[in-house]
């Protein structure tokens, strides 16, 4: 690094004392889900594209190699660090830089109501009819991934928006090789819609060729790519593809099973920057997302708990050391603690800000968190019910985290939920939809497919966005970027990048081992039930039992992609559950 870069030229690093400002060029660094958007990336970063270039091809590759999560149909978040490379002299400290989020979650249809999935006619109790949420036209939100893109690119952006298409639209046009993991997770979830849809769906006819080794080619969604290369977000919400989504939503003969999607609906909608939700923590700052996403204030508030509860921790853990209980034993409990009160206020106060006031600084002030450890115990079990709230999202996201070589930092989750979302493909456009619509509280008090209840915060509304668990994360030290992290994994997102954060800073793990620790979960309920993934020793889990604890393994718990920066080196890792790649590589 003998050579400061400036806008057009290159000073030796001697004569940086005669400027008024200088970016010291670094590493550009990549975690990503597959080889093929890892490679995309990398590309993209060394054609001299930023960090948001390089995120939105990465974004549209992935929606061809990676289609049980990667996605046009769907919507997500996406967190975002731009350095500020200058100070206006040098008696003053250089300006840290800032952050952004952007919101491009899905949102309800506006023919969406609130008893939407309820069986009126069968009881006055009015049951959910099962996985009407889930499978099915009607469960598609109004999709935010393409229109987000498009938004972050227009702001961020430094390559021409055509060229990031290009690589996407070379893999649906030749195709890729379907790994073994994709394969299997389609023909599971042929069999799976196969028994829950009560109409026949069209994803075996697109998707039946997922074989493993085998070439798999998308024309119809090259063809749509090819259009929003050259077109732009509008085609897909105003122009061609906006019809044959609407078209297809209007498909089924029975109207019960018709979709909602209307062009009024794909119009409409609108990706929002929001104010990212930060909170201070051992001297950095913890930057994620905030609602309609419950993964930053449960991450700060885990963080910032578990460094109020740092005296009673040391004495707590000698004692369960005195009785036998080992420190992976204690740990875990002491998550659990946390976690569960953590899920509790989720459920009661998190929705989308645009249709409730969310109490963001409340959940994460030192004061209402002081008040909620209190009733922490670290030798017993809480009673699951009596925590209340404190006073005052589907296995298949997936995630990358990316920095350039200016240290613009990108953190983005997006996400169909379940695998394969909906399991509808629109037809003539080759892309699959969303199942979001079960992120809603479809009654209060029942829990959705990953057994997160909510409450009325979280209730159905026409263009209402539905509570997520996405967290994409950046912490900042001394105003520049430390780690860039996220992971897909539903409701077990918070908690995975809760413990990846933690491994790094208070276990001082490499990055790798950070997140290829094993993780545990708790989410309030089913009561006293401890997931955990990869494995718990015999004796941990006995200790566990013993409390009066009930274990699960999960057999799968998030796929982390993480960039840290450790003793003066930059560090990426991919999550040994996925099949991520993650580089550092320096920029000619």
């Amino acid at each position: 690094m003998g050579l400061i870069k400036t806008s057009s030229t290159y000073l030796s690093i001697i004569s940086l004392w005669l400027l008024p400002w200088a970016v010291l060029a670094q590493p550009a660094v990549i975690a990503m889900p597959d080889s093929h958007s890892a490679q995309t990336a990398k590309q993209i970063l060394m054609q001299g594209g930023n960090a948001v270039d390089a995120a939105v091809a990465s974004a549209f590759v992935l929606a061809v190699t990676y289609p049980e999560a990667g996605n046009l149909g769907g919507g997500g978040f996406l967190t975002l660090f731009e350095p500020n490379k200058s100070s206006i002299n040098s008696s003053e400290q250089m300006n840290p830089g800032k952050s952004y989020f952007l919101d491009y979650r899905e949102k309800a249809p506006s023919a969406a109501f609130r008893d939407l999935y309820l069986d009126l006619y069968l009881d006055a109790n009015k049951a959910v009819i099962p996985y009407r949420s889930l499978v099915g036209y009607q469960a598609s939100g109004v999709p935010g991934t393409v229109r987000g893109m498009w938004e972050v690119h227009q702001r961020f952006g430094r390559l021409p928006w055509k060229s990031l298409l290009s690589s996407a639209i070379q893999f649906a046009q030749q195709g890729f090789v379907v790994s073994e993991p994709l394969a299997q997770r389609a023909v599971w979830y042929q069999q799976w819609i196969t028994d829950k849809s009560p109409i026949p769906l069209n994803f075996t006819t697109y998707f039946a060729d997922l074989k493993t080794d085998s070439v798999f080619k998308q024309p119809e969604l090259a063809k749509t790519l090819k259009l929003i290369s050259e077109q732009g977000a509008d085609v897909f919400y105003t122009g061609k593809i906006a019809q044959q989504i609407v078209k297809q939503m209007q498909k089924p003969e029975s109207l019960v099973d018709k979709g909602l999607i209307t062009l009024a609906d794909l119009k409409g909608y609108q990706a929002i920057w929001r104010q990212p939700v930060e909170g201070e923590w051992q001297g950095r700052t913890i930057v994620s997302a905030p609602p309609p996403s419950s993964g930053g204030i449960a991450i700060i508030q885990l963080l910032k708990m578990k460094s109020l509860l740092k005296e009673r921790l040391k004495t707590g853990w000698l004692k369960a050391k005195a009785k036998g209980l080992s420190e992976e034993a204690f740990k875990a409990h002491v998550y659990a603690e946390l976690e569960k009160r953590v899920y509790a206020d989720r459920a009661f106060y998190l929705g989308d800000p645009d249709f409730i006031d969310v109490p963001i600084e409340q959940l994460i002030s030192d004061s209402c968190l002081k008040s909620r450890i209190k009733g922490v115990l670290l030798d017993d079990i809480s009673d699951t019910e009596s925590i209340k709230p404190g006073k005052l999202e589907s296995p298949e996201t997936t995630h990358f985290s990316i920095i350039d070589s200016q240290g613009m930092a990108v953190s983005n989750t997006y996400t169909l939920n379940m695998p394969f979302g909906n399991g509808v493909v629109i037809e003539g456009a080759g892309f699959l939809m969303n199942d979001e619509m079960d992120d809603f509280s479809t009654k209060p008090g029942v829990a959705n497919v990953f057994g997160v209840v909510g409450g009325k915060a979280n209730e159905i509304a026409p263009h209402k966005r539905m509570l997520s668990s996405m967290s994409p994360t950046i912490v900042l030290k001394d105003g520049q970027v430390e780690m860039v992290v996220g992971t897909p994994g539903g409701s077990t997102i918070i908690t995975s990048v809760f413990q990846a954060v933690v491994n790094i800073v208070e276990k001082g793990m490499s990055a790798q081992q950070a997140v290829d620790a094993p993780r545990v979960h708790h989410q309030l309920l089913p009561v006293n039930q401890i997931t955990y993934n990869p494995e718990l020793s015999a004796s941990t889990k006995a200790a566990l039992e013993l409390m009066g604890y009930h274990l699960k393994k999960n057999s799968y718990m998030g796929d982390v992609q993480l960039i840290a920066y450790i003793n003066g080196h930059w560090q990426a890792a991919s999550d040994k559950r996925g099949q991520g790649v993650s580089e550092v590589f320096e920029i000619d």
